[in-house]
């Protein structure tokens, strides 16, 4: 025998009010926590200093520059320019990179926008030369920064405040 329908309609939108009744609620704790808390004295996990390399050409003497040269770059967040000892050069984004045994077993993985097409794989002892030549797309972008930001348009009687991106160029 078949069940009769019963709507579920009503629970769902008594569901879905509690729900936004909530979230207000912990936007609203949660705005008045960070006005309260001095960010200074916040217990917060250790993070790692991040450099200004926008324009750096590192020295490439040693193995260990270069691997540490190529390490820094595949955390920066923005475009490289490698010279190779060939002669050719390639501009992109490093990726990804495999540390070998040695500089001819290691690689860095590059989107190349410029001097080659797409992925490219570049074996760190092909390496002449590396530039910071890109923009770094995140620096001055930081949790404190968005922060500073979000109570300066409160303050100046902004409502719905939110994270926009900022247009890359």
């Amino acid at each position: 025998m078949p069940r009769p329908f019963v709507s579920k309609a009503p629970e769902r939108e008594a569901l879905r009010e509690k729900i936004k009744m909530a979230t207000d609620q912990q936007e609203h704790l949660k705005i008045e926590q960070l006005e309260q808390q001095n960010p200074d004295e916040q217990e917060v996990a250790a993070g790692r200093e991040r450099e200004n390399l926008e324009g750096w050409i590192p020295a490439l003497a040693t193995d260990s520059e270069i691997r540490e040269a190529l390490e820094k770059a595949f955390d920066y967040r923005g475009d490289v320019t490698i010279t190779l000892k060939s002669g050719s050069v390639i501009e992109g984004y490093i990726f990804d990179r495999r540390n070998g045994s040695s500089l001819a077993d290691s690689y860095v993985r590059i989107i190349a926008t410029k001097g080659a097409q797409g992925k490219t794989n570049v074996t760190y002892a092909d390496i002449a030369a590396i530039a910071f030549t890109g923009r770094d797309t995140a620096a001055g972008r930081t949790f404190e920064a968005w922060v500073k930001k979000y109570f300066e348009k409160k303050a100046a009687g902004e409502k719905n405040i939110q994270i926009e991106p900022e247009k890359l160029d």
